[in-house]
């Protein structure tokens, strides 16, 4: 009797010992896919903060000054990245690009009207504020007074499908009836 009741006590630490085992196997299985999730959470957290830089324009009245902060923007990503050219939305790199410069000079300066600049190139956003104040608009006010108003930009971003990263910028002159 003594040799069963043994058997029994050795039969049921087992069965404690396999139930303990089995708890922490589940125990961290579930906490394993808890954290994976919580990564990708801060993962697509982290893209959306990244991509509000940049979509947060395009419901506004924008400027020259918007158009550089945003280009700025995009400078510092792509000097981050080491990137150099455009890859259309399969790296981090952002081009952005006016379209619509009225002058040869500003085209230059924008290297073909693209704005942003990288490690191997520094583009003067200063000039491109001056041509742009230089072609300011004339507006007359509710009083019958001239003034002179800052030409409005629209911005619009594109998000890549590939990195869900904002890729390309594009800052166009809006067209107004007295320009």
């Amino acid at each position: 009797m003594e040799n069963a009741s043994k058997a029994l006590l050795m039969a049921a630490g087992v069965l404690i010992g396999m139930l303990v085992i089995s708890l922490a196997v589940y125990l961290f299985i579930s906490f394993g896919s808890t954290s994976a999730e919580i990564h990708k959470q801060n993962e697509e957290q982290q893209i959306a903060q990244f991509n509000s830089q940049f979509v947060s324009y395009e419901e506004k009245r924008c400027t020259i000054y918007d158009v550089v902060t945003v280009a700025n923007l995009a400078t510092e990503n792509n000097i981050y990245y080491e990137l150099n050219k455009p890859t259309e939305g399969k790296d981090n790199y952002i081009s952005v690009e006016i379209q619509d410069a009225s002058s040869a000079e500003i085209t230059t300066v924008r290297q073909g009207n693209n704005i942003e600049g990288n490690s191997d190139e520094t583009v003067d956003y200063n000039k491109i504020i001056q041509q742009d104040i230089q072609q300011m608009k004339i507006i007359i006010d509710t009083d019958n007074e001239k003034k002179k108003v800052l030409r409005e930009y629209t911005i619009e971003a594109s998000i890549s499908p590939t990195t869900q990263r904002v890729y390309k910028v594009v800052c166009a002159l809006k067209q107004t009836k007295n320009q």
